[in-house]
């Protein structure tokens, strides 16, 4: 069994500890990322929304334009932020389950 040189040498105990409360940190930074994909996805909607109900007052097509861009944005933003959570979930997942199957070997030897 090779270790792995680290700076925390006769604290081996606290750093896995670290290395979970790290991964915890990253699964719930991806959420709030998420969620942030979100909150604008829905700003750009509702302010497309907006614009197109400003045609009515304006009798301009492009403000309705504007709007019909802006709701696409909105649209787009919100499957790329879902595209972006569910690729990084899968990779935390894999992260996890390699080093889940490194401790099983590990701890067997």
């Amino acid at each position: 069994m090779q270790d792995k040189p680290t700076p925390y040498k006769g604290q081996e105990d606290q750093l896995i500890l670290r290395d979970h409360l790290a991964a915890d940190r990253t699964i719930l930074a991806n959420e709030r990322t998420f969620l942030a994909y979100i909150r604008t996805a829905l700003t750009l909607f509702v302010a497309g929304l907006s614009f197109v109900h400003l045609k009515e007052i304006f009798s301009s097509y492009i403000v309705e334009v504007i709007g019909i861009i802006f709701i696409l944005l909105g649209i787009v933003t919100f499957f790329v932020g879902l595209f972006r959570y569910k690729r990084m979930q899968a990779l935390i997942r894999r992260i996890k389950q390699e080093e889940l199957k490194e401790l099983g070997e590990n701890g067997s030897q």
